[in-house]
């Protein structure tokens, strides 16, 4: 191979690198800016006099104006590319979370939340987009990568917080996380390419085989796992609560589970590729149902050593999910089809704790969680479903 050849390999491979490493550090990120939120929510409830429906409708001004918004601000940043988008959208992300920590009312806080949900609204269809871009055909693995660095985001913002907040007020602990943002969107642009890298993407014989039938029903089935997810979370820090857990063991109980989770992520993308979405999705949904109930039953000690365990299959499904998007995009739009499977999973998980605060509003925290537990069992007929699709 001669020389120009080679640097001309290189610049290839490492632009798929930087592609990657670049959508996973905004992932990961945006990913726990989302669920730093679930740690502040008893002291906004106790500030600001909430019920649980409350807390959860406060919420979704993030998440559903996150969810919402990925079609048209995928449509809207069409000409600008992943490297700015992602940048501005973390520039964006990062001021709500500064107007968040302004000494203000709860019309500020809730103009902070949905500006941080209008900034986090390109990061999902933009960054996937980047890595399926780069790796092509071999774009599963990667996408899982990716999933992945989501959920180590989700394991290192919960407990800062938490330590911040025995330091300072929530306020505080929110403007250094602002600060936080505003260094990773000044980094961005240095690591990211220039220039999206395009590698050669494969024919999808799923797509074929599956149509648009396929495609609905693997938006049902992430609709429906990512509730089950947003749903525990709600209850989960009012669970080791009532078991005796205070504010570090709540932080260190969500980091346990995202700990699990990311590892959950990384392997089941792993295993999907290699014993396909059927078998993934099925045992990991029977497993988050018993787990959860296993959570809700014990003491506060062995619930906590439960959490990695349940946040593998809890989260892992999402990577089987994530990386099946491209191969069933309709008219192999893979950049169109992340956007609407993201509005659908994000929606999900905004509108999905609601109603299972509603619930626990009425019923109490126990039947909000079983709630939530059962409604993993629910995607278990339309992933059978999606496999008669796919042979048909």
């Amino acid at each position: 191979m001669n020389l120009p050849v080679s640097r001309s390999l290189f610049r290839a491979v490492s632009g798929q690198r930087r592609s990657l490493l670049g959508a996973c550090l905004a992932h990961a990120l945006h990913d726990g800016y989302t669920d730093l939120l679930y740690v502040v929510l008893p002291l906004w409830q106790r500030e600001f006099g909430l019920s649980y429906a409350g807390l959860a409708l406060i919420r979704c001004l993030y998440s559903g104006t996150m969810g919402g918004l990925q079609i048209p601000a995928n449509r809207l940043t069409l000409g600008l590319g992943g490297r700015r988008t992602l940048t501005w959208g973390t520039v964006i992300a990062a001021g709500g979370f500064l107007l968040m920590g302004f000494p203000a009312g709860l019309a500020v806080l809730c103009a902070g939340l949905t500006l941080a949900g209008l900034g986090a609204s390109v990061q999902h269809p933009k960054a996937s987009l980047l890595v399926s871009q780069a790796y092509g055909a071999a774009a599963r693995h990667p996408l899982g990568l990716y999933n992945f660095a989501g959920d180590l985001g989700k394991s290192l913002f919960p407990p800062l917080v938490s330590l911040l907040l025995v330091m300072m007020p929530w306020r505080g602990a929110l403007l250094i996380m602002a600060a936080v943002g505003l260094g990773v969107a000044a980094f961005l642009p240095v690591l990211l390419p220039r220039r999206p890298v395009m590698a050669p993407a494969a024919r999808s014989e799923t797509a074929a085989a599956g149509g648009r039938a396929g495609f609905s029903l693997l938006l049902a089935i992430g609709a429906l796992d990512t509730a089950t997810r947003m749903g525990f979370l709600l209850f989960l820090p009012f669970l080791l609560h009532g078991k005796g857990g205070a504010g570090p063991a709540i932080g260190f109980g969500f980091a346990a589970l995202f700990g699990g989770g990311a590892f959950g992520k990384a392997a089941c993308g792993w295993l999907g590729a290699r014993l396909g979405i059927v078998a993934c999705v099925v045992s990991t949904e029977l497993a988050t149902t018993v787990l959860i109930v296993a959570v809700v039953a014990l003491p506060l000690v062995p619930a906590m050593a439960v959490l990695p365990l349940l946040g593998v299959v809890l989260n892992g499904t999402s990577s089987v999910l994530y990386g099946t998007v491209p191969e069933l995009a309709p008219r192999g739009d893979a950049g169109r089809a992340f956007a609407i499977f993201y509005t659908a999973v994000i929606g999900s998980g905004a509108a999905a704790p609601i109603l299972y605060g509603l619930i626990g509003d009425h019923a109490g925290q126990v039947p909000g969680v079983l709630a939530a537990a059962a409604t993993a069992l629910a995607t278990i007929p339309l992933v059978l479903a999606l496999r008669r699709t796919l042979r048909a």
